[in-house]
């Protein structure tokens, strides 16, 4: 995965996520929308075969970086949860 900011502010980035598609995006996606801050979040693939995964999130009392990383975390955290789990069967 290559993450390429497009587009940065105070309150907005918009990036690309090389490498990725709709499973790991929608999986970002839902952990955003979870972050306190985060009051939007969103992706499209412009092509499904050869598009690039572009994402927008907008915040109000958070950084947009820091949302990205505490989104990431806690994905992390789930994934290894889950890995766990199936360990056990």
């Amino acid at each position: 995965m290559e993450l390429n900011v497009l587009e940065e502010s105070k309150t907005k980035m918009v990036f690309e996520l090389k490498g990725e598609t709709h499973t790991f995006c929608n999986a970002l996606k839902e952990e955003l929308q979870q972050v306190k801050g985060v009051t939007l979040t969103s992706y499209r693939i412009s092509h499904p075969l050869i598009g690039v995964p572009q994402f927008i999130l907008e915040t109000k009392s958070i950084e947009p970086r820091k949302a990205l990383k505490s989104a990431l975390e806690s994905l992390k955290k789930k994934t290894e949860e889950f890995m766990k789990e199936v360990k056990k069967l």
